[in-house]
């Protein structure tokens, strides 16, 4: 049986939303955008999805918009606030996901100014030059694009200092919230946030389904033109499965939030006090004993042979980990992220991700065959 620890790159699909998505692929199957009766149940769906959605998340039902997941949505804020909002320049950091640096670019193309903000080696941001940024630019449409946590290390951003900021300063705030929706709560109904985005596959939901926040006040024009489904804002027959998906997910997250994280924060712990009492020279990537994503732990392994395939080691051993964003991973040139903090590139960095499927029992025996591949700790190892 294998033990999976990559939970940030996807999770195993929840029993009860199986349930969901399947009842309605055995029971209804008309076209949501049908006047007749079978298409008009599935449009009940989709609005009972994006009620319960809206109502978890403290937005009203016209603010929520499903898409194809976290990529999409972080696409959409970013090219069509420029587009349509007429931002002029973008302020971000280095350690966002791809999907959010390759958008920068792209519109970077286009004739907007992209500043980064510096960060520090645990992967915190500068509010102080953030603060500098958004003074000196006044007058200038400027976007926010933060993410409320790293998906390599877990270093987690303040989004109400943010938040505060871009306001003071007459900003737009975009958040990519694909690693902390579900794991902690987030209410736009207290948090002056213009857009946020959503991937269902990291809380237990389906891959291929995720909404976009899009606040009253910053109106956008479609990413995708088609027809007229999501209220006119996204082309294309909805992926009503997912999306029932979603919501149950959702759902089922916030009511045991309370409950998973403290089983995860105690897993996550053992597991760092295991590393350090028995295997050899560890560190930890990010902001690992401050302000962090409870569900990632980053492990910095020193430079051997054998570490170089540690990975490779941990997978014949029945072992899921990553060695950074799953979108990524089949690349040879390294974590940006990493780089970016200035991690040594000697050492072999892995990102072990948490949820409250796993076990103690799973942590011990990844330990052991840590232990058996990279090397026990000297003073265990004279004993």
């Amino acid at each position: 049986m294998r033990i999976y620890l990559d939970n940030a790159a996807t999770t195993p699909l929840r029993e009860e939303v199986i349930e969901t998505m399947t009842s309605v692929m055995r029971q209804q199957y008309g076209n949501p955008s049908s006047i007749h009766a079978d298409g008009r149940a599935m449009r009940a769906i989709v609005e009972e999805a994006r009620k319960k959605t809206a109502r978890l998340i403290g937005a009203s039902i016209g603010e929520i918009f499903f898409t194809s997941g976290g990529t999409e949505s972080n696409n959409m804020a970013i090219k069509c606030a420029v587009r349509d909002l007429g931002v002029q320049r973008i302020i971000s950091s280095p350690l966002e996901h791809h999907c959010v640096l390759h958008s920068l670019e792209a519109v970077e193309h286009q004739g907007v100014v992209i500043e980064l903000l510096r960060v520090d080696e645990r992967g915190r941001i500068d509010y102080e030059q953030l603060e500098e940024l958004l003074q000196n630019g006044l007058g200038t449409k400027t976007l926010v694009s933060l993410m409320y946590a790293n998906n390599e290390f877990g270093t987690l951003n303040d989004l109400e200092r943010i938040s505060k900021l871009c306001e003071n300063y007459g900003a737009l705030f975009h958040s990519d919230t694909v690693q902390t929706m579900g794991h902690f709560p987030i209410n736009v109904s207290k948090l002056k946030i213009h857009f946020l985005s959503c991937g269902a596959h990291k809380f237990h939901g389906p891959k291929g389904a995720g909404f976009i926040y899009i606040n009253n006040e910053a109106q956008l024009k479609p990413f995708i033109d088609g027809g007229g489904q999501e209220r006119n804002m996204r082309g294309g027959t909805e992926n009503v499965y997912g999306i029932a998906g979603l919501a149950r997910a959702l759902e089922l997250a916030y009511g045991q939030m309370e409950e998973y994280r403290q089983h995860i924060e105690d897993l996550r712990s053992y597991f760092m006090e295991q590393l350090l009492e028995n295997v050899e020279d560890i560190r930890f990537n990010g902001d690992y004993d401050g302000h962090y994503l409870y569900t990632v732990l980053s492990v910095s392994f020193p430079a051997s042979p054998k570490s170089e395939l540690l990975l490779l080691h941990l997978d014949i051993a029945g072992i899921s980990a990553s060695g950074g964003s799953a979108c990524s991973s089949g690349a040879e040139a390294g974590s940006h992220v990493l780089k970016a903090i200035n991690a040594d590139p000697a050492r072999k960095s892995i990102r072990f991700s948490f949820s409250h499927l796993n076990t103690k029992d799973e942590i011990d025996v990844v330990v052991e065959k840590l232990k058996a591949v990279v090397g026990v700790r000297k003073m265990e190892a004279v004993a």
